[in-house]
């Protein structure tokens, strides 16, 4: 069964360190979904304390990933072949939850797509979606 452990040891198995280093939690994981946690650090921010869109984006395909992950109910290899992001509003606070979900999953496309919502306010501050490619 993959589960919330399962999915955080593959993602601490299999993710590159510069994705390891926005220290990100599996919190919730379910078919065809998941939610995943990064803390706002000094690290992360930019100009106003206001969480870097280069991070946002790399939460948001990493999450998607899991999503995928959690429908096949396995980390499979997949590639990434379009992500497109968009960025509603500045994010600040204490962290960022990103909602996933596979909206759609054929043979060799898997479609996803994602909320990030800044905590503890609760607003969304963007929105992404995904195409994964499944050699």
């Amino acid at each position: 069964m993959f589960d919330e452990a399962e999915a955080q040891r593959a993602l601490e198995d299999n993710f590159a360190p510069w994705v390891l280093a926005l220290r990100p939690r599996v919190v919730a994981v379910g078919t065809g979904r998941a939610e995943l946690r990064i803390p706002i650090t000094p690290e992360l921010a930019r100009v106003g304390g206001i969480v870097s869109g280069q991070a946002l984006a790399a939460l948001a395909d990493t999450s998607m990933v899991i999503a995928t992950a959690a429908h096949f109910g396995a980390l499979r290899p997949v590639a990434t072949t379009n992500l497109d992001t968009q960025f509603l509003r500045p994010g600040s606070g204490d962290s960022v939850l990103c909602r996933a979900e596979v909206v759609r999953a054929g043979k060799a496309l898997v479609f996803a797509r994602a909320v990030l919502i800044a905590e503890p306010a609760g607003k969304d501050i963007a929105t992404a979606t995904a195409t994964f490619f499944v050699p």
